[in-house]
């Protein structure tokens, strides 16, 4: 995909992403970058994208050192306690935190380098088998132990809803996450700062931005389909 093409292609959805989300005061764009090179994912710069979203870890360090240096990296994929040390200077966020084991990990890491790593907490709201992320009744409990952790910072929540063939469907999961995200936010806890509310992809971010997301996570509307 060429420059013109990734360049149409962001205005298409920022456009839409706007209206969708007035209501809500707007939503970033966070650029899916699974399997595209780093040639590619720069040209999304020039389109006005700001923060790319890598879903492993293997990949992104194959490619981080050609990547345009300003952009915010999210890790977005689920993330493996073992290879923390290797993102922990790289990245600018961890969307994907899901679990004690890694949360104790990140902070010691990043601890260590003397950070605090930004870090959205994973609600399994769909309570899908087959994906990570808390419960909503381990959700309180969970944020609360995060809190305690020096070397992380909560800055909101991230959830991936089930794939549908009509994003109606799963309207309700994303109003669940957004009142949660308002609840949260109003308890005004110490080191969790409820800003960033991480939901909708490429097919139903539409539905996620009318919701209530201050972010969605697009890639295929912006580069195409994977080869």
């Amino acid at each position: 995909m060429n420059r013109e093409e990734i360049l149409q292609n962001v205005q298409l959805w920022q456009s839409r992403i706007d209206e969708a989300s007035q209501k809500w005061g707007g939503a970033q764009i966070c650029a899916v970058t699974k399997t595209r090179d780093a040639d590619t994912i720069n040209l999304a710069w020039d389109a006005g994208i700001r923060t790319i979203g890598e879903n492993r870890v293997q990949e992104l360090m194959g490619k981080i050192d050609d990547l345009n240096p300003h952009f915010q990296v999210h890790l977005i994929g689920s993330l493996q306690t073992n290879k923390v040390k290797y993102i922990i200077d790289r990245v600018d966020m961890v969307q994907s935190l899901d679990r004690d084991a890694l949360a104790e990990e990140l902070s010691r890491r990043a601890e260590a380098i003397d950070r605090v790593m930004d870090v959205l907490v994973q609600v399994n709201i769909a309570r899908e088998p087959q994906k990570s992320g808390v419960s909503e009744e381990e959700l309180p409990a969970f944020l609360k132990k995060c809190a305690s952790l020096p070397g992380i910072h909560v800055r909101g929540l991230m959830a991936i809803m089930p794939l549908v063939d009509d994003p109606e469907e799963v309207r309700p999961y994303f109003k669940r996450m957004r009142a949660w995200f308002d609840r949260l936010r109003d308890q005004d806890m110490d080191n969790i700062s409820m800003d960033v509310l991480s939901m909708g992809m490429s097919g139903d971010c539409i539905v996620a931005a009318q919701e209530g997301a201050t972010m969605v996570r697009l890639g295929r509307a912006l580069f195409g389909a994977r080869a």
